[in-house]
């Protein structure tokens, strides 16, 4: 296993002529969890669309298992990490065990079908996000919350080492949010990396080993999240003022 699942050195994330992030530098290790936090804008979804090669940063370089992004054939590079989008989209009609094996595309040869052990594969991971008996439901019949799930459940079965996550828990109600958020600790236990940004920073304090701040300014700070989450680094950058309670072992952030 290498020692680094992700690294970016120097990034910069730029859209229409604006600094969103400057200079981000940060190692993701395997069996790491790592929350992103910062308001609307400031550049979670550009970043993680960096690290994930869809854009060019305006400088800096990404590497995955330290091998410079770009270099990984893309077939290779999907195999070792995949990006969970902020939203999703159906161009065509799909039962929703057909979309959970789009996952095992990358695994696949170029004219070989999806076998047994995928299809195993793409059940395990849909009974995973409470989608058990949906198989041959089609993806144009299921509510916001079903859709996101069956989205998380793509990402499961495609099982690479590094999972970059665009709000993960967007339409999901509480209890599958956790879940949610559960499942991917499960596979961060297991030796793989996860990103994920999140608009909750108590999801933050409960999963994640490290977080990283982004502040309007382009300004960032990483770190372990008990010594970069607190009551003033969350006012700070979300302009709003942050309390601290503390329930039994646990920091819970709410609005002062």
């Amino acid at each position: 296993m290498p020692h680094t699942a992700l690294e970016c050195r120097d990034l910069d994330v730029q859209v229409a002529g604006r600094m969103l992030v400057r200079g981000l530098a940060l190692v993701a290790r395997p069996g790491s969890f790592i929350a992103i936090l910062g308001e609307n804008g400031v550049g979670k979804t550009l970043t993680l669309h960096s690290l994930a090669g869809l854009r060019t940063p305006a400088k800096g370089a990404v590497l995955l298992e330290e091998r410079l992004l770009h270099e990984w054939p893309r077939r290779a590079r999907a195999r070792r990490l995949a990006l969970l989008a902020q939203s999703d989209e159906d161009p065509f009609p799909s039962t929703v065990l057909e979309t959970a094996l789009v996952g095992r595309h990358p695994h696949l040869g170029l004219w070989d079908w999806e076998s047994r052990t995928d299809v195993e594969i793409a059940r395990h991971a849909l009974a995973d996000v409470d989608l058990a008996d949906f198989d041959l439901r089609e993806v144009g019949t299921l509510s916001g919350g079903e859709r996101r799930r069956l989205a998380i459940a793509t990402v499961l079965v495609q099982a690479p080492a590094v999972y970059l996550l665009d709000e993960p828990t967007n339409h999901l109600d509480p209890h599958h949010a956790v879940d949610t958020l559960k499942l991917f600790r499960r596979r961060v236990d297991a030796g793989a990396c996860v990103i994920a940004s999140l608009h909750d920073a108590n999801q933050a304090e409960r999963f994640a080993d490290q977080v990283l701040l982004l502040e309007s300014t382009g300004a960032w700070q990483f770190g372990p999240t008990r010594d970069v989450v607190s009551a003033e680094s969350l006012t700070r950058i979300y302009r709003t003022p942050i309390a601290q309670l503390q329930a039994g072992k646990r920091r819970v952030f709410i609005d002062a």
